[in-house]
């Protein structure tokens, strides 16, 4: 008669003499993916055969503030900065019974001469934090001579056991009352910044998650900042 020998790393035989699966030993068996801003929870209990989680947290990416300049004056504003993000790998004993999932929405555009607003944070439970990337500020004031403005450091402070800041925006420059140059938005880990504009318009949109916006242009007429790219949580399950 054959024998059926099987590998003790993968396989084990039960009390009941059934063959199967050691726990843990599975890998990847399932994604999920939190996308839309809000608070959610992971309930450990829907999973009975989860080993360990995979989480990574983005946070969301600051506004740009809204310009309006004066007629034949000239208003540039910098971008918003990036949203920070964290990753961690943790063991499903670590996980307490229930575990809020915060996504953090993109920063609203400034309107007006308005500050862009701030990202919000996204973590899961108090084991990934990821904080949200500054709004830009409304600070050059309408005018036709040379002048300059900073852009936003980009977020920091993260908990997880690998951390990133989200990425710094680019300064505002007014050469002229109808020379400008607005800033570029900050990136993120899984975003990108939206683009600079020397010709006048609202702020621009970023890709991605977590990226902030880049900042409005004004040679007269006035345009609303743009909002910042929401956060997203990602949590892979491994058996």
């Amino acid at each position: 008669m054959a024998a059926v020998c099987v590998c003790d790393d993968y396989f084990v035989v039960d009390d009941d003499g059934l063959l199967c699966l050691v726990p843990g030993s599975m890998g990847l068996r399932q994604r999920l993916v939190f996308g839309t801003p809000g608070t959610f929870n992971f309930t450990k209990a829907e999973y009975p055969w989860l080993a360990r989680i995979d989480v990574q947290v983005q946070a969301g990416g600051g506004g740009s503030a809204g310009a309006d300049a004066a007629a034949s004056e000239c208003v540039a504003r910098g971008g918003g900065g990036g949203g920070g993000y964290a990753r961690s790998l943790i063991e499903a004993s670590a996980l307490g019974a229930s575990e809020s999932v915060v996504v953090g929405a993109g920063g609203l555009a400034g309107v007006g001469n308005s500050d862009g607003g701030p990202g919000g944070n996204s973590s899961f439970g108090g084991l990934a934090l990821a904080t949200g990337g500054q709004g830009s500020d409304a600070s050059m004031l309408t005018g036709t001579s040379p002048t300059s403005v900073n852009g936003e450091t980009g977020a920091a402070g993260n908990i997880g056991q690998f951390s990133s800041g989200g990425g710094g925006s680019g300064g505002a420059l007014r050469v002229s009352g109808s020379v400008g140059l607005a800033g570029i938005g900050g990136g993120s880990q899984l975003g990108l910044g939206g683009f600079q504009r020397g010709a006048q318009g609202p702020g621009t949109a970023p890709r991605g998650r977590g990226g902030g916006s880049g900042g409005a242009l004004s040679y007269g007429s006035a345009f609303d900042g743009g909002a910042g790219g929401a956060g997203i949580v990602i949590i892979d399950l491994h058996g």
